[in-house]
């Protein structure tokens, strides 16, 4: 990819194409991790609504342990956000050009640290299991609260339900019948059509990611987070390495 292309994507100013194509990227890295970790653990890990209700009903039924561990994977996410915003903010005040790219270090390594886990699943499995899960949502919790971040909440990449929600909204628009009885005089209802086209992109990226994440685990196991990572340090490389040379300079 040209420097210039990357600098744009991760780089400490932004523009509304940027953001938008990191997003597209990071959808694509979202949906399969996503669906990758579902066969390495059999839970979604960015899928808080789920796991919200699931505590409610193991609470109900009585099945404390399990609750508490979505709790774990609640909190995981939780912290994942909030880690990105500390890591931002900090970047942002030291002026650095990595302030974005950062972040995207740092889950590159922990995709890492998540393959290298997947060996020891099933000699410790009621050890290394929780744990997977609970990487994964910090993983999750920080790559959505990266893109929300820099495009001012207009865009997130693992939240699905809120871009298919989105999505209903102005294709509801797009074929609002404007007449010209009650109607005249108001103003036109008018859908969003790039909105839709970016929105659209976001959630069929997700869905192809995840075809892609599940078929890689499925036949090399953990060792597909690989590639993944490498996605990341791509998209990362060129606002850290400018920061490193006016470091050296």
């Amino acid at each position: 990819m040209p420097i210039n292309y990357l600098r744009d994507l991760t780089g400490k100013d932004r523009s509304q194409t940027g953001n938008r194509r990191l997003a597209r990227y990071l959808a694509f890295v979202a949906g399969a991790a996503n669906a990758g970790g579902f066969l390495a653990v059999q839970q979604y890990t960015s899928h808080m609504s789920g796991i919200v209700s699931a505590m409610a009903d193991n609470l109900a039924l009585g099945n404390i342990v399990v609750m508490l561990a979505g709790l774990g994977a609640l909190l995981s996410f939780l912290v994942g956000a909030a880690c990105c915003a500390l890591l931002v903010n900090w970047g942002r005040r030291r002026k650095l050009h990595s302030e974005y790219a950062f972040p995207l270090m740092l889950e590159a390594t922990l995709l890492i640290c998540f393959g290298f886990l997947g060996g020891n699943l099933e000699t410790h499995e009621w050890l290394f299991v929780p744990a997977a899960v609970m990487l994964l949502c910090f993983i999750m919790g920080l790559q959505n609260a990266i893109v929300t971040k820099l495009s001012k909440a207009e865009i997130r990449t693992t939240h699905v339900t809120g871009m298919v929600t989105d999505i209903g909204i102005e294709l509801g628009k797009l074929f609002y019948w404007n007449t010209s009885g009650p109607d005249a005089g108001k103003p036109f209802v008018r859908a969003d059509r790039q909105k839709l086209v970016i929105l659209g992109s976001l959630v069929g990226l997700f869905f192809i990611g995840g075809v892609a994440g599940a078929l890689g685990f499925h036949r090399i196991g953990f060792i597909s987070t690989l590639p993944l990572a490498a996605i990341l340090i791509a998209l990362a490389a060129v606002p850290v390495a400018d920061d490193l040379m006016e470091r050296l300079q």
